[in-house]
């Protein structure tokens, strides 16, 4: 799971630093999505996102934590397996050999996420 949210984080920095903002107003007062600074400036500062901005982030991460990011059903074939018998894609027609092979590139991609974020958070 942390592997897929670095992932996620990698791609969100990547974009936004290239200067591709989401279009329209972020809030009610006029504030568009660019108007914000990238990166840990968006979170720390003067031009910051604000408090209750933070907060909606930081309650929505907790209600997929708790309600959506989990095995509901039991039907999970290994840890960080969240289909939930919703989504296949064609999981179960692979081999073992081929599924064991395809969770190792998953494993190792999202390691690798977390080794581009980190560098990007210090730079």
């Amino acid at each position: 799971k942390h592997g897929r949210i670095c992932q996620l984080a990698f791609l969100g920095n990547i974009i936004t630093r290239a200067g591709l903002h989401v279009p329209g107003d972020i809030d009610t007062a006029g504030d568009s999505f660019d108007s914000y600074p990238n990166g840990l400036a968006a979170l720390f500062g003067e031009n910051s996102i604000p408090t209750d901005g933070k907060l909606q982030i930081v309650f929505f991460i907790g209600f997929l934590e708790l309600f959506v990011m989990k095995d509901v059903t039991g039907e999970n074939d290994f840890v960080g397996d969240f289909r939930n018998g919703a989504l296949d894609f064609g999981w179960d027609k692979f081999d073992e050999e081929t599924k064991l092979s395809k969770r190792g590139i998953e494993l190792n991609q999202g390691r690798a996420a977390m080794m581009s974020i980190l560098g990007l958070m210090m730079h």
